[in-house]
C-alpha cells in the first residue's frame, strides 16, 4: 500500500494524541488516550483499505458489464478491435478511463493482445487478468470469436453470482458475529464492574493460582489491573473476531479489517464510556 498525505496526517496525529496520554500517566485516562491516539494513528490505512476492497469489487462488476456489451457487438458481426473502439465512451464507471486508453491504443495501431495486456496491468485485479488473457488467446486463435467470448462472459457472470450468493448466505453469520461480540462485551463489562469489585481485596495472588508458594499469603490484586486486562481482552478480541467475520462472509481476511476496525472502536468507545460513568 502506498503512504498517502492522509496517512501521514493520521500517523502524526495519532503520534500526538498518543504522547498526550502521558500527562495522565497513573491516571484511568491514561490507556484510554493512547489507544485513542492508536486508533486515529491506523484509521487512515483500515479507511483505505475499505477504499480499495470497494473498487475492486465495482471494477469487476463493471468488467462484467464491459464483456456484456463485447459480446454483443462481436454477435453482429463487428470485430472485436473494432467493437473495443466503439464502445470507448459508454460509461464503465471506474473502468471508464481504463477502456477509453485500451481503444485509444488500439485505433493508433498498437496489436490487440499488447493493448489487452495492458488493459489487465492498469486495472490489476486478478479476475480480469484471467479473463483478458482468455480473450486475448481467442483473437490470436481464431474460429468463432463471438461463442468465445460468449462463454468468457457466462464465466466471468457465474463467478460474480457465486460470489453474491456467498456473501448473502453468509450474511446471517456476520450479524450474528456482531451480536455475539457486543454479548461479550456486556458480560466483560459485568465482571469488571460488578463481580471484581466484589472480590478485589478478599481474594490474592495465591487464591487465584499465581501465587508462587502454598501459604505464602500472597498480594492481594486490584481492580483496576484487571480491567486494564481486559480493555486489552475487548480490543484483541475484536480484531480477530473482525477478521474471521470478514473471511466468513467474502473469503478474504483483508475485507475483515473493515470489521476489525468497526468491533475495535465499538469495545474501546463502550469500555470508555463505562469507565468513565462507572469507574469511580
Amino acid at each position: 500500500m502506498e503512504i498517502k498525505k492522509i496517512h501521514w496526517i493520521g500517523i502524526i496525529a495519532g503520534l500526538v494524541v498518543s504522547g498526550l496520554s502521558f500527562l495522565f500517566q497513573g491516571s484511568r485516562f491514561f490507556f484510554f488516550i493512547l489507544w485513542f491516539g492508536i486508533i486515529i494513528g491506523v484509521a487512515p490505512f483500515v479507511l483505505t483499505t475499505i477504499q480499495q476492497t470497494r473498487v475492486t469489487t465495482e471494477k469487476e462488476e463493471m468488467f462484467l458489464e464491459f464483456t456484456r456489451n463485447l459480446v454483443e457487438s462481436v454477435r453482429t458481426g463487428t470485430p472485436i478491435s473494432k467493437s473495443i473502439v466503439n464502445m470507448k465512451k459508454k460509461p464503465f464507471g471506474v473502468l471508464s478511463k481504463h477502456v477509453e486508453k485500451l481503444a485509444n491504443q488500439i485505433s493508433l495501431g498498437i496489436p490487440l493482445g499488447t493493448a489487452l495486456q495492458t488493459f489487465a496491468h492498469d486495472i490489476n485485479n486478478n479476475t480480469v487478468s484471467r479473463t483478458i488473457t482468455l480473450i486475448g488467446q481467442a483473437e490470436k486463435g481464431g474460429g468463432n470469436i463471438g461463442e468465445i467470448l460468449e462463454s468468457v462472459a457466462k464465466a466471468v457472470a457465474m463467478t460474480d453470482k457465486l460470489k453474491k450468493e456467498r456473501k448473502a448466505a453468509i450474511s446471517t453469520l456476520t450479524v450474528q458475529g456482531y451480536i455475539i461480540f457486543i454479548v461479550f462485551i456486556v458480560i466483560v463489562l459485568v465482571m469488571q464492574f460488578y463481580i471484581i469489585p466484589m472480590i478485589s481485596g478478599i481474594a490474592t495472588t495465591e487464591t487465584l493460582g499465581v501465587g508462587g508458594i502454598p501459604g505464602g499469603g500472597g498480594t492481594p490484586f486490584e481492580a483496576g489491573e484487571v480491567s486494564q486486562a481486559f480493555l486489552y481482552l475487548l480490543l484483541i478480541q475484536g480484531l480477530f473476531s473482525g477478521l474471521t467475520i470478514g473471511k466468513l462472509s467474502e473469503g478474504d481476511i483483508k475485507a475483515g479489517l473493515k470489521h476489525s476496525f468497526a468491533l475495535v472502536v465499538l469495545s474501546f468507545m463502550i469500555a470508555a464510556a463505562a469507565n468513565i460513568f462507572f469507574g469511580g
